[in-house]
């Protein structure tokens, strides 16, 4: 059976990160954008982290310009972006998409393992959320509105 624990991925460096050196961990998959009007999310996104990172919980970013162009920066500027707009520390990742033929193997695993609403599997907008349990699987997929601290109660369940 596949996990979200058995893709590899680019780092924000364009590094490989292969993701099973997180099992073990509660994961908050996020597709990001710098210049959504959720960007502000970030903020909640990093206080999750903050609050849950000792007892092995992690935010994972993915930049995405699919949803209306509000991601264009290279790598480098939307680290820099994030850092100095909202001192995210959890990792980011090298901009992806997430829809289509070009979209991410981990999203494609993602949209069919969390269907959205009426079984979508298309990813809406940005800061759809994936929370991933210490062994891969997938919990729960979030709407893009929701706010991170609705996630709260759901991350503790899973610590």
């Amino acid at each position: 059976m596949t996990t979200a624990l058995d893709f590899t991925v680019r780092d924000i460096h364009d590094q490989p990160v292969d993701l099973a050196a997180y099992r073990g961990k509660v994961l908050l998959i996020v597709n990001t954008a710098s210049q959504c009007g959720l960007t502000p999310q970030y903020e909640g996104l990093q206080a999750l982290f903050d609050r849950y990172k000792e007892r092995g919980f992690l935010v994972l970013g993915f930049p995405c310009n699919q949803f209306g162009a509000q991601e264009p920066g290279s790598n480098e500027q939307i680290e820099a972006f994030c850092d100095t707009s909202f001192r995210v520390s959890f990792p980011l990742f090298s901009k992806i998409d997430v829809n289509g033929d070009d979209a991410a193997p981990l999203f494609k695993y993602l949209r069919a393992a969390a269907p959205g609403v009426l079984g979508s599997q298309r990813i809406k907008w940005n800061f759809t959320k994936f929370l991933i349990d210490k062994e891969g699987r997938v919990v729960k997929r979030y709407a893009p509105m929701t706010k991170p601290e609705r996630i709260a109660r759901d991350i503790e369940a899973l610590l």
